[in-house]
């Protein structure tokens, strides 16, 4: 979706190829194959041919079409394209088996799991406060900005996460007090 995106040229396209060419997206997607998986071998092994999959159709989509500096249409057979994409697709079978183990893992409900759903919020900060510091100069305005507000939302998504997790503890922990305090009454009752 992103270098389809990317060449359109309006600036909601410029915004989505950002978003979907970016790697804290790239992982984010082997760490959700790994979140909606039930069993951890499947999480690990769908992950990792997913991420790989996706890679390959990223750079297929994104050399479709494309003209090379002598006005010829260029393609994945180019030789540069091929290695970038055997590379790359290596490396995203390689870190999307983790990704997903770590995915299935952030299903543990409570402060279990709660480190492993911050991961994402995490890269996505990180990576955006790298681009931002050895890359902004000279580029779009749309592009920075957009860097800027995904940090943002990262901040606020780890914080609601942080948040949700001690609010469902203080709940949980209200009903067994509450539960408790009710069969002590009745048994106080039952005595009298």
């Amino acid at each position: 979706m992103g270098p389809f995106a990317e060449k359109s040229g309006s600036p909601v396209g410029v915004v989505v190829g950002v978003i979907f060419s970016s790697g804290w997206s790239w992982a984010c997607f082997a760490f959700l194959v790994g979140y909606f998986r039930q069993s951890k071998i499947e999480s690990t092994i769908l992950a990792s041919f997913g991420l790989a999959i996706g890679v390959v159709a990223y750079y297929i989509s994104k050399d479709w079409g494309s003209v090379g500096q002598d006005g010829m249409a260029t393609g994945v057979s180019s030789g540069g394209t091929s290695s970038k994409i055997e590379a790359w697709a290596f490396f995203a079978f390689a870190f999307g088996a983790p990704l997903g183990f770590l995915g299935n893992v952030a299903r543990v409900p409570g402060v279990g799991g709660l480190f492993f759903r911050l991961l994402i919020p995490l890269v996505a900060y990180y990576e955006m406060s790298m681009r931002l510091a050895d890359e902004a100069r000279g580029l779009d305005s749309i592009i920075v900005n957009l860097w800027t507000v995904i940090r943002v939302i990262a901040v606020v998504a780890a914080l609601a996460m942080v948040g949700h997790t001690i609010w469902s503890f203080w709940r949980a922990r209200r009903s067994r007090y509450s539960r408790s305090e009710e069969r002590d009454c009745r048994k106080a009752r039952e005595v009298s």
